[in-house]
């Protein structure tokens, strides 16, 4: 199978998708920092980006509707990424900190 036969099949794209989809869960669970779970939380994120972009490139009549759905979640992942990083650097300023499990003196 030559990659251009790889490329057009949405299999390969929801396999990658799904890839990122598994890392980006394992990594909530496991990481123990903030930036760690942030980051994960954009590689879930980008998995689903891949998958309205591949469904939308093999199943949409309409190939704008699937980029503007991407676009939207790019730009709400910029808006998580910012009010994530400030809250980020309000606890490490207070607790000194940035670790999950030490923060336990969190109220609302």
């Amino acid at each position: 199978m030559n990659p251009a036969q790889l490329y057009s099949q949405p299999a390969a794209y929801l396999v990658v998708a799904a890839f990122l989809l598994a890392t980006g869960i394992f990594g909530l669970v496991r990481r123990r920092t903030l930036i760690g779970m942030l980051i994960s939380g954009e590689l879930i994120f980008a998995a689903a980006s891949l998958n309205f972009m591949a469904l939308n490139r093999f199943t949409a009549p309409d190939q704008s509707v699937g980029q503007i759905a991407v676009l939207f979640i790019m730009g709400l992942a910029a808006a998580e990424v910012a009010i994530t990083l400030s809250i980020i650097i309000a606890v490490y300023r207070n607790y000194r900190s940035i670790v999950s499990k030490e923060l336990n003196e969190l109220k609302g």
